[in-house]
């Protein structure tokens, strides 16, 4: 049972953290509304409480136009405008501007940029450059030749795309369409307490971190993933790096904080950026982490994203997990995914540390 006094009081100070919790009516307009519904605020004599929209509305009453009680809860519209906002984006050659954006999520100006950096973890404008970089990677990847991917990709010129190029692509256009030819990456392996891992890098940063029974098969797999590339063994220059993985598996008490030359499409980007933010000794389901970018319906892709990293445990996709707490694939090995959460629990939480010592 709804009590009448605590809801009028949160209906005087306008609760937008009560919405879904309970619905006003007014007698006297027949309309019934959210909490923080921002219509004047009708006399007391005049409103009446509901549990439920279906209950207001048999008791003859209807939804309010300005606030929409029908259309679930606010962090719900919320997704929902920023999903629509997106799908401008990705659909838009040129970066609409932000009262476009503002529009297509029906949401106002002064809100929008908060609402959309809330949900993606990106500005409107940042979340367009990767997604069109995506696109170009895309379409060098296919074999298009350069200059016609790059105006195909929403670039007003080939210089601005190769400005974009290096932060996103982790090389030229060019050289990302050959296999990364012209390139140099420098690698190390070094054996861990769970198995052999590879860091690799180029001028600009850790390009592939991997994890592997034997050394010799992670180097194949660096090679392969970089064909064109001119791939040196590294004697000492990242023995440093090296060292702080062992660390991390041997005793994590921090997430990892390297150079990163993330190489990707826009959305394997943001999902990416998305596992970053996990804290150490938590996980995230794939449902999650789709909500989490403003896309819930893109569950799968996510899991795609998850087995396109190449960047063990500098990008931990080894802490997302199904939402029904079953802890799913590992592209490096199931048996090291658990390993790897049940060692970051036990760094954070003393009786998990207990268990692990049992």
């Amino acid at each position: 049972m709804l009590d009448f006094e605590q809801c009028w009081a949160a209906l005087e100070r306008r609760d937008a953290d009560a919405d879904g919790k309970f619905f006003y009516g007014v007698r006297t307009t027949g309309i019934y509304c959210r909490p923080g519904c921002t219509s004047r605020l009708p006399l007391r004599k005049n409103t009446t409480f509901f549990e439920t929209t279906a209950a207001a509305e048999e008791a003859g009453l209807r939804p309010c136009k300005r606030c929409r009680p029908t259309d679930g809860t606010r962090a719900s519209r919320h997704v929902a405008a920023v999903e629509r906002a997106c799908a401008l984006l990705r659909s838009s050659d040129a970066i609409p501007s932000l009262a476009e954006l503002a529009d297509a999520a029906g949401i106002s100006p002064f809100h929008f940029h908060r609402v959309f950096k809330q949900i993606t973890g990106a500005t409107p404008r940042d979340y367009a450059r990767t997604h069109r970089l995506g696109r170009l990677a895309d379409k060098l990847e296919a074999g298009q030749p350069v200059t016609e991917a790059i105006y195909a990709s929403g670039f007003g010129s080939s210089s601005r795309a190769y400005e974009s190029a290096g932060a996103g692509l982790g090389m030229t256009p060019g050289a990302r369409r050959r296999g990364g030819i012209g390139e140099t990456i420098r690698f190390v392996t070094v054996e861990t307490p769970l198995g052999w891992a590879l860091v690799a890098a180029t001028e600009r940063g850790v390009c592939m971190t991997a994890l592997a029974d034997d050394r010799e098969s992670l180097e194949a797999s660096l090679r392969q993933r970089f064909p064109a590339a001119k791939v040196l063994a590294e004697d000492g220059g990242f023995k440093d790096w090296a060292d702080r993985i062992v660390q991390f598996i041997t005793a994590p008490d921090r997430n990892l904080d390297l150079p990163l030359d993330i190489q990707g499409t826009a959305f394997q980007a943001r999902v990416w950026r998305a596992l970053q933010k996990i804290p150490l000794g938590k996980t995230a389901s794939y449902t999650e982490i789709a909500a989490a970018l403003g896309q819930p319906k893109a569950v799968r892709a996510v899991a795609q994203a998850c087995a396109a990293n190449k960047l063990a445990l500098l990008v931990p996709c080894h802490r997302v997990i199904r939402s029904d707490g079953d802890l799913g694939g590992y592209r490096w090995g199931f048996e090291r995914k658990r390993a790897l959460l049940a060692r970051e629990r036990a760094a954070v939480t003393p009786e998990a540390a207990d268990e692990a010592a049992a």
